[in-house]
């Protein structure tokens, strides 16, 4: 018995030691598995999860397309030497599809949409304009729906039909002098800009939409003094860019103009800042913050990346959706703000005396 004892008690504290190992083994094991799982390699739903809070930090950090510029033509009847979004195409997305490009924008966060070409007047007599400019204000409700436009198309009817849900129409006026107009090319036939220019400013007061004046400065123009007129005229703001070479739009060898015999110092831009500077609707834009704080959608809604002095492309926003097309688009957020891109756009908020 006391043999049998002898012989059993090695086999029990052998049997007892690989239990006890075997219990702290998985102890310990159960600890490390379930670390594990919940810090360094999630699965399944702890997967999901951290993919889930990734979309959620993209989608917050996002930019939001507060105030896009949509160039839905390229087309015009000027020839302005300096322009830098020509006529390559003559393409301009269908009636609704534009529609739902402009849905797609209001769901992302877009506040306000300025319309522009090309001369936006020019395709299918205005009216293709004017349905945009109602489908945003009326059914998705926009704060600012806006227009640049030459002003040469416009009749009293498209304000009699479509005013109401404009607020700020933009004409685009380079000098006072027809002469200079003319060199500029600035012009059509022997129609006067600058009598157009105050007709439309009539319009405006009568109909109730917000008047503003856009001028590109340039070797042409850079010693007129403008003052009179602009405080006669009275826009609630006056536009002043420096002339901007694109290349492929303005200036190299694929482009359809030269622009670079308009193209100013920056010193001489500010001599003519300087000569102006009493007029208090004056809002001024160098190259420097024109050209990287602008959302440009093209004729296909293609965010345009102007960073390399060209204008490179996104997919357009119907066929990868605004978050992914944005990330393409070489958006200064923050030089937005500094130009003064964000300011009262809605002609409901201005309190102007019509």
């Amino acid at each position: 018995m006391k043999t049998s004892y002898l012989i059993a008690s090695p086999m029990l504290l052998l049997q007892l030691c690989i239990s006890n190992l075997r219990h702290i083994f998985t102890s310990v094991f159960s600890k490390v598995f379930n670390w594990t799982l919940g810090v360094c390699i999630p699965l399944t739903s702890s997967v999901s999860q951290l993919h889930k809070e990734e979309d959620q930090s993209k989608d917050k950090n996002a930019t939001a397309p507060t105030s896009v510029n949509y160039h839905f033509t390229r087309q015009c009847n000027y020839k302005c030497g300096f322009c830098f979004h020509t006529a390559k195409t003559s393409f301009v997305l269908p009636l609704d599809e534009a529609k739902r490009g402009l849905k797609l924008l209001k769901e992302s966060g877009m506040e306000k949409i300025n319309f522009s070409g090309g001369e936006p007047f020019l395709h299918d007599k205005g009216d293709f304009l004017g349905e945009l400019v109602q489908y945003c204000k009326q059914d998705l409700q926009l704060p600012s729906v806006s227009i640049v436009s030459n002003g040469s198309m416009i009749k009293e009817k498209w304000f009699q039909k479509y005013g109401e849900d404009l607020d700020i129409l933009a004409v685009s006026c380079d000098s006072f002098d027809e002469a200079t107009n003319q060199l500029i090319g600035r012009t059509q036939g022997r129609k006067s800009h600058i009598d157009n220019l105050h007709k439309i400013r009539n319009w405006c007061q009568q109909y109730k939409v917000a008047f503003k004046i856009n001028s590109v400065i340039n070797t042409f123009n850079i010693d007129e003094d403008m003052t009179e007129n602009i405080l006669q005229l009275n826009p609630v703001r006056w536009k002043v860019f420096q002339c901007l070479l694109i290349d492929g739009e303005n200036a190299g060898d694929e482009a359809l103009r030269e622009a670079e015999r308009f193209v100013i110092s920056e010193e001489m831009f500010q001599e003519f800042l300087d000569r102006h500077s009493s007029i208090p609707c004056l809002v001024p834009e160098s190259n420097e913050k024109m050209r990287n704080s602008y959302l440009i959608l093209d004729e296909y809604m293609r965010f345009l990346d102007c960073r390399e002095g060209r204008k490179d492309p996104s997919k357009s926003i119907l066929d990868v959706g605004v978050k992914e097309a944005i990330c393409f688009s070489g958006f200064d957020e923050k030089m937005f703000k500094e130009r003064g891109g964000k300011y009262v756009w809605s002609k409901a908020d201005m309190k102007l005396e019509w």
